[in-house]
């Protein structure tokens, strides 16, 4: 026993000695600045053994056997090979100065490839253009990418679209946040950057614009975000951002400018290249931007259009940025019981609205996102590696669909579990949504006023607000006062009493209406839920002549509002979803041809299986220099709203698509007619079978770099759209209501577009950039709502440097957008958003000492207000000034 134990501690104190003589060590710096370099990416040549530089520079690779060719890489620096031939501790100087066209994407394969390589569309922020966006976030820099927009509902939600169909909260696109679907899964959305990762755990962020189900599954119909967090193996120690700016600046939207914060923090550590963990928070509070359209709007359910009048001139009046106005009644009703019959006030429609209340009036302008995160990592090997992550938020934002939602203590949270090895991952993840005190800005205003004053009350006739309405208007007519003025006359004495917008009164009652549920306040009670679980296999290893990849998933979704937003009154209801798909890649000709094909299945237990094929092709034509060719297919099943949603916003109800709306309508014993030119048809509506929308797309490109300084990168692409789901408007002529309901176009829509990139370094120092794009839908039919919300050109242009002096601490960025004027098509309300340009700037300066950077920068610097949705917030500008500590 006794020699066993001083063996035992022979073999365990000979572990370090024999872990070091198998070791090389070394320091790296930057050959400019000489400043130690973290997060360096270091692999023995030929090998899967890797490791990173800490944040002092130094690292450690073990290897049994020398020599070996070490490759040193890392964003915005020259990948370089060292060989090795002894254990002596290596000092490597890195040039700041990245070969174009070099960085790995894995969006358009599922494996990871150089971006020049990509076969498919693809756009990518890196680190270093994350570090150095003159935009307040990551995710607004998204907004400089070719072929990308975002669509701004309030000042932390906002939406990126591609190929054309902006909205907030696209189901056009989808979201992956590590590999997880990032969409609430009742919402039926993807939240923006409002949940998922902190600003300072973002490596990277790739988009796939256009057609992307044939890897990615439903909803990728227009594209696929994929957005990347920092490994705590590679991206160690503590991190510190502090954001103090400045808003709504010279606009009458607020009485005074506002502040903006945004902290966040991230500490990663890791332990003998085994086991790692990270944890960060970021917390941001702003005053929001107001949607405060005050246009006179004419709408039948969800299709409309603007007309003239205000408040004072048409009693009609229904403010687009206004609430509680949408309810609307023909007078006839209340002047038939004292007007004899013929009598010229009968003859023609009387409509009259309520007093509604402005945006400013009914939703709390303070916003705040509050984010959460933790991850463990564990590598069982150099192969495997197990992680174990949480990603939470709460706060308030605003989003804008068929109304302006408040969502108010909303809690979003995502958890996943992860096998990932070199051959194949496996992955279980859920999101857990709870709608706290959301509600609907339109029918908290509308139910608001019938709680003060009911619009009729048979109880209390002439304690009704219509009565009294009509009571007041023949007599003024009858004393002479003219047509229009009595009506005026007559809306003056019906809100006798009403509660003024920030009294006792009315905040009292405004918020007791909106913690009620709907259909009887504005509350949503929505705790949904999504669970997925997926798996991927590359068969490489066993398959030599073509690289074979395949997968599956299984998807569960459960909705749960008790009836305020679905058709769940009887209890929750389940959606399961199954999939699978498989991809050949082959490269010919000495690699000058790769060709590829991928196709998916998926099944939706409410619709048929879909399947959906692509195909590529990369031609070499010289060195960095390829020509793409590409046929995508996707599809979306209905979203689980345009399924089963039942919801009541004032003037008309949404419903889903499903035949279950013809047994709610009594369709069998009812005159239901399509609205048409905002007037009912003749004919009786037939209800067509809702399906699954679909599209085929064609696409060249052409991505080369060109004398190693500029990067050119242009395409052109044809799509076809199957079973377009959009929304009509029907007119239930028993009841007389408006009913809005989701059905498939009955023709083939056709969509095109081109885009321009150019990037251009100058030298080690000066960098920039152009591009410009185009999307253009055809074969629309007459009052068919596509929701196709793009400009036909819009263009970015940049010019930065991360660093210029000898020790290149001075580092600024200049960008400008501009995008052509265009008729938004949306559910809240169609109108046309104007031509604009926007100019956004920082300049930055190292203190290399603290490995720390200052930054003072803005946005929209003319403060030129804009607006890029018809009824969404005009945006001004910010200013900002921050201090960030190890974002090297």
């Amino acid at each position: 026993m006794k020699k066993f134990l001083i063996i035992s501690c022979f073999f365990l104190l000979s572990l370090p000695l024999f872990s070091q003589q198998n070791a090389i060590s070394g320091k790296v710096k930057n050959k400019l600045t000489n400043e130690e370099l973290s997060s360096i990416t270091i692999v023995i040549k030929g090998t899967s053994s890797g490791t990173y530089t800490d944040n002092k520079g130094n690292f450690v690779i073990h290897t049994p056997t020398l020599p070996v060719t070490l490759v040193l890489s890392s964003v915005g620096f020259e990948t370089t090979e060292i060989n090795v031939a002894s254990r002596d501790m290596l000092s490597i100087s890195l040039n700041p100065f990245a070969t174009m066209g070099e960085g790995i994407v894995v969006a358009s394969t599922k494996t990871p490839i150089k971006i020049l390589e990509s076969p498919v569309s693809i756009e990518r922020l890196n680190l270093n253009a994350i570090r150095n966006t003159p935009a307040t976030s990551f995710y607004d820099a998204t907004g400089y990418l070719k072929g990308v927009d975002l669509t701004t509902s309030s000042f932390t939600f906002k939406t990126i679209s591609t190929r054309g169909f902006n909205g907030s909260g696209s189901t056009r696109v989808n979201q992956l946040v590590d590999g997880m679907d990032n969409q609430a899964p009742g919402l039926n959305f993807f939240l923006g950057s409002f949940l998922g990762l902190t600003e300072l755990d973002v490596e990277s962020v790739e988009i796939l614009p256009g057609a992307s189900s044939a890897l990615y599954g439903p909803g990728g119909v227009n594209g696929t975000i994929l957005i990347n967090s920092k490994n705590p193996f590679k991206y160690q120690g503590l991190s510190v951002q502090l954001k103090e700016g400045v808003s709504n600046i010279g606009k009458e939207q607020r009485d005074n400018v506002t502040p903006f914060h945004d902290f966040s923090f991230r500490w990663a550590k890791a332990f003998n290249n085994k086991f790692a963990f990270k944890i960060g928070a970021q917390y941001i509070q702003a005053t929001d931007w107001l949607a405060s359209d005050s246009s006179n709007y004419s709408r039948a359910g969800n299709i409309g259009k603007l007309k003239p009048g205000t408040r004072q001139t048409d009693p009609n009046y229904d403010g687009v940025n206004v609430y509680g106005d949408e309810t609307k009644v023909d007078l006839r009703n209340f002047l038939s019981a004292a007007l004899p019959p013929g009598h010229d006030l009968l003859k023609n429609p009387i409509l009259v609205s309520r007093t509604g209340y402005a945006e400013k009036d009914v939703i709390d302008p303070k916003t705040k996102d509050i984010k959460l995160s933790a991850a463990l990592h564990y590598k069982f090997s150099e192969k495997l590696e197990a992680q174990l992550m949480g990603y939470w938020a709460t706060g308030n934002t605003i989003y804008t669909g068929n109304n302006r939602y408040v969502l108010n203590n909303v809690k979003l949270g995502q958890y996943k579990i992860e096998l990932k090895h070199t051959d194949w991952l496996l992955r279980s993840y859920t999101t857990q949504e709870n709608a706290g005190e959301s509600y609907s800005a339109t029918v908290t205003p509308v139910i608001f006023n019938e709680t003060w004053k009911r619009s009729y009350d048979p109880n209390n006739v002439s304690g009704s607000w219509y009565p009294q309405y009509t009571g007041a208007f023949m007599g003024a007519l009858q004393a002479g006062v003219p047509y229009d003025q009595a009506h005026n006359v007559a809306r003056q004495f019906a809100d006798q009493g009403r509660p003024a917008a920030g009294s006792a009164q009315f905040k009292e009652i405004f918020d007791a209406v909106r913690k009620v549920p709907i259909p009887k306040g504005g509350l949503f009670l929505e705790k949904s839920q999504l669970w997925m679980t997926e798996g991927q296999y590359n068969f490489s290893k066993w398959i030599k002549f073509v690289e074979i990849i395949a997968g599956a998933n299984w998807k569960n979704y459960i909705l749960d509002s008790k009836g305020t937003l679905f058709i769940d009154t009887a209890g929750p209801i389940h959606i399961k979803e199954t999939g699978a798909f498989a991809q050949a890649t082959k490269k010919l000709f000495n690699n000058s041809l790769t060709l590829s094909f991928s196709g998916r299945y998926d099944k939706n237990e409410d619709f048929k299986g879909r399947f959906t094929p692509r195909a590529t092709a990369l031609f070499k034509l010289a060195k960095n220099n390829n020509l793409r060719f590409s046929y995508q297919t996707a599809y979306r099943f209905p979203s689980t709203q345009q399924k089963y949603i039942r919801l009541d916003v004032g003037d008309y109800t949404i419903l889903g698509g499903l035949p279950w709306i013809q047994e709610y309508l009594e369709a069998d014993k009812s005159t239901i007619l399509e609205i048409k030119n905002n007037a009912p048809g003749t004919t009786p509506y037939v209800f067509p079978e809702l399906k699954p929308e679909s599209v085929q797309s064609y696409e060249v490109g052409y991505k080369g770099l060109i004398s190693k300084n500029l990067l050119v990168d242009a395409y052109g692409y044809w799509g076809r759209y199957e079973n377009f789901l959009g929304r009509n408007a029907l007119y239930h002529a028993n009841r007389q209501e408006i009913y809005s309901t989701v059905v498939n176009s009955p023709t083939k829509v056709k969509t095109y577009g081109y885009g321009l990139g150019l990037d251009y370094r100058l030298n080690e120092k000066y960098s920039m950039f152009f591009n410009g794009y185009s999307d253009v839908l055809t074969d629309i039919p007459a009052d068919f709502q596509a929701y196709f919300n793009a400009p036909k050109y819009r263009f970015n242009l940049g010019f930065a440097s991360e660093g210029m002096g000898k020790k290149r601490l001075v580092g600024f960025n200049v960008s400008l957008h501009w995008q052509d004027a265009f008729n938004w098509d949306g559910e809240l309300a169609n109108g046309p958003v104007n031509a604009f340009s926007t100019i956004d700037a920082q300049v930055s300066y190292k203190l290399s000492a603290i490995r720390s950077m200052v930054r003072i920068g803005g946005t929209n610097l003319t403060n030129h207000y804009y607006k890029n949705a018809f009824a969404n917030p005009e945006i001004g500008a910010i200013y900002y000034a921050s201090f960030a500590y190890n974002i090297f």
